[in-house]
């Protein structure tokens, strides 16, 4: 078991660390034993990617990252270290040199963009009567309240920020499409998976919410991306 990477994994906008809990599991019962999850402070993409940097940095051996939504934009600003092995994104921003999730966002607005609003401190929040309908769909409504009241807002800044060097042009990259996604268009996540010279894009029938509503196949995912980087 020693051979098998660490895992980090990095979440996106309206969550934190703790949407991963399923996939955890997951990973922890095909023995996984180095799992880490960040806690991403959604200040700024420097800020984030710095802190993810760190978390890395103290692992021993091979790190594989994963990230989701706009983690995606986070492990590909910080996965060029040297224990990087690879990278895989859960429907998730794979920007390259100067651009940003706002701008990814642009090319094929999703479909609950008008449910995203500021507060007055310049915050974005998901609103909480459409976080289901916007982010969750495939999962039980209860779910969508308890993600709707615990969401993690980011600085609006930080959807603007670009990416300077864009780790997946010297890492290897896996991509796991969600088809129903209103959140990032499934037409932007195709777009940036055949980019990416991925070295494997799959595509599954979900909502954005793919660490909660698929974890059985992100963790499957995860794991043949994990085994293909040790061998």
């Amino acid at each position: 078991m020693s051979h098998k990477p660490t895992i980090i994994l990095v979440h996106g906008f309206w969550g934190g660390a703790a949407h991963w809990g399923k996939v955890i599991l997951e990973l922890a019962h095909r023995g996984y034993q180095s799992v880490r999850a960040v806690e991403l402070p959604l200040t700024s993409l420097a800020e984030d990617a710095e802190r993810t940097r760190k978390i890395v940095t103290q692992q021993r051996g091979a790190v594989l990252l994963v990230g989701h939504s706009y983690g995606g934009a986070v492990i590909t600003e910080a996965g060029d270290q040297p224990n990087v092995a690879g990278l895989v994104y859960i429907a998730a921003f794979a920007p390259d040199a100067g651009e940003s999730p706002g701008s990814i966002t642009q090319q094929h607005p999703p479909a609950a963009l008008a449910n995203i609003e500021p507060d007055s401190d310049n915050y974005l929040w998901l609103k909480a009567d459409k976080f289901h309908e916007s982010f969750c769909q495939d999962l039980p409504p209860e779910e969508g309240v308890v993600l709707a009241a615990t969401q993690k807002a980011p600085l609006a800044g930080t959807f603007g920020d670009v990416i300077t060097a864009p780790a997946w042009r010297k890492k290897p990259s896996w991509y796991q499409i969600a088809s129903e996604d209103r959140m990032i268009a499934p037409e932007n996540q195709a777009a940036m998976s055949a980019r990416l010279g991925a070295r494997r894009v799959m595509t599954l029938e979900a909502s954005h919410a793919l660490p909660q509503s698929k974890p059985l196949e992100v963790a499957a995912f995860i794991d043949e991306a994990a085994m293909a980087v040790s061998k």
